[in-house]
């Protein structure tokens, strides 16, 4: 019995975990996607105050907060629920929202801070958002991108008025001192004011009777095209704002809507930059002799950076500038100066000039002291009335005609002086090319004799010297001859003297002579002495005084061999 109400709990137990499985998995389980968000609608809880449209928690209605991305479990016989795509807001772009629930705004305000119903003050910047479109509307606008050679100038609207003439500070309404320098900003378009001004040169171009142009500097291209759009949204906006001012605007389209598609971004067309505006001005003025003068001319100006709030806070954008500040000084300065010049001054060159200098040296103090720098100021041309025009052109045509026939009859003065000085130049060196040959032939005389008389001068030291050697040389025969006989006479001497004491010492001059004769023999001849009676060799020797064969054997020790 105990086993069996066990086993029917659990089988209980096992039931009812089933059927809340199958319930919530089956019922109560959903999904919200990527970029989706879910929008619950509680049936249950306690009723909305009068005026409010969504729900907080335990409250009945549209609930405030949706749910994001994932797996979520509601009860559906409490909740409804829906699945939106969430906000997006693309690159270069910001989200206006505006709230349909909360606060109301204190009298005299329209933007409205997060907790407050209207348009909300801060702006959304790129990105993903979960607001419920039930309780909040979004629109897209462009984020302003100030180009390169421009800044902007902020203008506050809403807040408390700033005190005339003076910038405004936070929470006051009006032109602010800071000014924003080339990049991208996401601002609010409701609550500020974008002025994009050239810092750089502009020019007004004014043409006779038929008005002018102020011509800007164009927006600088960059490298990325979306960047590039958006400065070019920038520039169009205050172009549109520029026409307006000056009247030129024929008719205004009504503005699309801008409004964003929950999800989905919104792509922007590319209006085109125009960088000049046109003038219904023109310079005109009596001059002294009472014609009236008409001018073509420019003027180049640049607004000093620092001043760029100020110039805004008192004149306006350029527009404003030109023609309120510019205009009226190049007119007024015109007139002051050039109606003391006569109509012909404006034809003749220097009296021109002139004028020109002195509105350029003018035009730049003047407006130098409103923060407005002239660069150069350049007359293109003066309209003066045929009248006068006529006479005073055929006058300088004829002026200019003498000028010419003169000049022509200098030139052909010159060219006869030329013609006369190059024959001048060819006599001259004829004469020079005389005199050169006369002088070289002069030097090469002059060095042929100078080289003769150092080949003479060499010569006669050759003789001199050979001269000299020769009786050096005899000198020297003299002096060796008498060594060499007074050699001879010492060496002779020295042998007659030995020869007197050999003949001394044998004593006979016939002995002597035998014995240099045997000296003189050769020591291997054998002689052999045969006496064969008178008439014989030894007669002969007997006398001849050499005696004996014993005297002879003394004499020759070999003879009696």
């Amino acid at each position: 019995m105990k086993t069996n109400t066990i086993s029917g709990i659990i089988g209980c137990i096992v039931i009812i975990l089933f059927a809340y499985f199958i319930w919530t998995w089956g019922f109560c389980r959903f999904y919200v996607g990527a970029d989706q968000m879910a929008i619950v609608t509680s049936k249950d809880g306690l009723e909305l105050p009068s005026g409010q449209i969504l729900a907080d928690q335990g409250q009945k209605g549209i609930l405030r907060e949706p749910l994001g991305e994932g797996r979520h479990f509601l009860n559906p016989i409490a909740n409804d629920w829906k699945i939106v795509p969430v906000v997006i807001i693309p690159a270069g772009k910001v989200g206006i929202v505006t709230a349909k629930d909360g606060k109301s705004l204190p009298p005299g305000e329209f933007l409205a801070d997060e907790d407050q119903k209207g348009i909300w003050k801060n702006v959304l910047g790129p990105g993903k958002y979960r607001l419920n479109p039930e309780g909040y509307d979004v629109t897209l606008a462009d984020a302003v991108n100030i180009p390169i050679g421009y800044v902007g100038v902020v203008t506050s609207l809403s807040g408390k008025k700033a005190p005339d003439g003076q910038f405004a500070g936070p929470g006051e309404k009006g032109v602010r001192k800071d000014i924003l320098q080339p990049g991208l900003y996401y601002i609010n378009p409701n609550a500020y004011k974008i002025d994009v001004l050239e810092i750089g040169l502009s020019q007004v171009a004014l043409t006779g009777r038929e008005g002018g142009q102020v011509v800007t500097k164009n927006k600088a291209e960059v490298q990325n095209a979306a960047m590039d759009q958006l400065a070019s949204n920038v520039l169009a906006k205050q172009l549109e704002r520029r026409k307006d001012y000056m009247g030129l605007r024929k008719s205004a389209a009504a503005p699309a809507d801008n409004k964003a598609p929950a999800g989905k971004a919104l792509k922007a067309q590319a209006p085109q930059s125009v960088s000049s505006f046109g003038l219904q001005q023109f310079v005109e003025f009596p001059s002294r002799d009472g014609f009236e003068i008409h001018l073509d001319m420019s003027v180049e100006f640049e607004l000093e950076p620092d001043k760029i709030s100020e110039i805004l806070l008192k004149y306006g954008d350029l527009p404003a500038v030109v023609d309120k500040i510019i205009m009226p000084q190049i007119q007024s300065v015109s007139r002051l100066k050039g109606s003391s010049y006569r109509a012909q001054d404006f034809i003749v060159g220097e009296a021109r000039e002139k004028f020109q200098n002195e509105l350029r040296e003018t035009l730049f103090t003047v407006l130098q002291k409103k923060d407005i720098k002239v660069h150069n100021s350049l007359i293109r041309h003066v309209d003066v009335p045929d009248q006068i025009l006529l006479p005073i052109q055929q006058s300088s045509l004829a002026t200019e005609q003498n000028l010419t026939n003169i000049a022509l009859q200098a030139t052909a003065r010159k060219q006869a002086e030329l013609n006369t000085e190059e024959s001048l130049i060819e006599q001259r060196r004829q004469q020079v090319m005389q005199e050169t040959e006369k002088i070289v032939a002069e030097i090469k005389a002059q060095q042929e004799k100078s080289v003769a008389e150092i080949q003479a001068g060499t010569n006669l030291l050759v003789a001199r010297t050979a001269q000299e050697t020769a009786g050096v040389r005899a000198t020297v025969t003299r002096i060796a001859g008498q060594a060499d006989a007074q050699v001879i006479t010492m060496v002779e001497g020295e042998k007659s003297n030995g020869f007197k004491l050999q003949l001394g010492a044998i004593g006979n001059p016939a002995a002597y002579s035998l014995l240099m004769f045997g000296k003189e023999l050769n020591p291997k001849l054998n002689i052999q002495i045969i006496h064969a009676g008178e008439g014989t060799l030894w007669t002969d020797l007997k006398q001849s005084g050499l005696g004996t064969l014993g005297s002879i054997k003394a004499l020759v020790p070999e003879a009696g061999k």
